[in-house]
């Protein structure tokens, strides 16, 4: 399936946007991690290839997390060998030194680190308080600093939490100072369960920038539980922010919200994205055949409404 086949928005350009957004894939990984049914590997590599055979520069691959925790992910080091090869960053999670330890031994150059904004998710998550999480990500970040390594800093629960309900911005700030202030290249702002709406996006970037927070160093991850991802997505472009984290297809979910409906679908923000001239350098026709494609393997459609318009699937 070819972009030329498909009915594409008019193009009509806003101002104050970006010209080009970086798309973070998550699909591999935040996508299917939470999957039942064991994702063979060889589908999951097909999944990396054919996702980057669409233009995209940037698909998180797997996380070198103890498989007790999270079994999907079970095969992080078969996976990663099978895409390896391919001539596009490949970001993996690495939840300690350990986790940190299994992925240089690979030859990753990018990996991230997983925090909380809030004491009830970093329990609940990582059985540790706010702060301890930081003192645990503090040598796996300087030493893979020390290697050259570049570092990612997840935080979650950074608009709502389901125990402690709206989180407030300084709080959010504080922990986003110190993950860079210990050496994280980029952090990845989180709203886990879906509750932001754009007002608090934009408070909480004028905030982060206001404690000399580079907005260069920001990327955006979206949930779309209450239908708010894309509106908070174009907040944070008016903002000045240029990543975005996406998920094929809309796959993935968070377990911690009522009905979440999962990840903000990257076919639905290339759409988006599109119809402003926002380059992103992704063949949308490639990635909705990709979305199809992994969907079948999976026994379902596909939750992303861009790839259920332009494909036809079976509702």
């Amino acid at each position: 399936m070819n972009t030329t086949d498909l009915g594409l928005p008019m193009t009509v350009p806003a101002d104050g946007l970006p010209a080009r957004v970086r798309i973070h894939e998550v699909g591999a990984r935040d996508g299917l991690q939470n999957e039942k049914a064991t994702v063979p590997t060889a589908v999951k590599a097909e999944f990396v290839r054919r996702l980057a055979g669409t233009g995209l520069t940037t698909i998180e691959a797997t996380s070198f997390v103890h498989p007790k925790w999270v079994p999907q992910l079970a095969d992080a080091e078969d996976l990663y060998q099978a895409v390896a090869d391919l001539p596009v960053a490949l970001p993996v999670l690495v939840p300690n030194e350990r986790g940190l330890d299994r992925a240089l031994a690979l030859g990753a150059r990018r990996v991230a680190v997983f925090a909380s904004a809030t004491e009830s998710f970093a329990r609940a998550n990582l059985n540790r308080t706010v702060d301890e999480a930081l003192a645990m990500f503090e040598p796996v970040v300087r030493r893979a600093k020390a290697q050259d390594v570049h570092v990612r800093g997840y935080l979650s629960m950074c608009f709502g939490d389901p125990w402690e309900g709206a989180v407030a911005v300084p709080q959010v700030v504080r922990v986003c100072r110190a993950l860079l202030d210990m050496g994280c290249d980029e952090l990845s702002l989180g709203d886990t369960i879906g509750v932001a709406t754009p007002g608090h996006v934009t408070a909480l970037l004028a905030a982060l920038a206001g404690a000399g927070v580079p907005v260069s160093a920001l990327g955006v991850h979206f949930h779309d539980t209450y239908g708010q991802a894309l509106s908070n997505t174009l907040a944070a472009l008016q903002q000045g922010v240029t990543t975005v984290d996406a998920s094929a297809g809309g796959l993935g979910g968070c377990p911690y919200a009522k009905s979440a409906t999962g990840n903000l679908a990257t076919e639905d923000l290339v759409w988006m994205l599109r119809g402003l001239g926002i380059d992103t350098g992704i063949d949308l026709g490639r990635l909705v055949a990709t979305s199809v494609w992994m969907a079948a393997h999976l026994g379902r459609p596909s939750p992303s409404r861009t790839v259920r318009a332009l494909s036809h699937q079976e509702q």
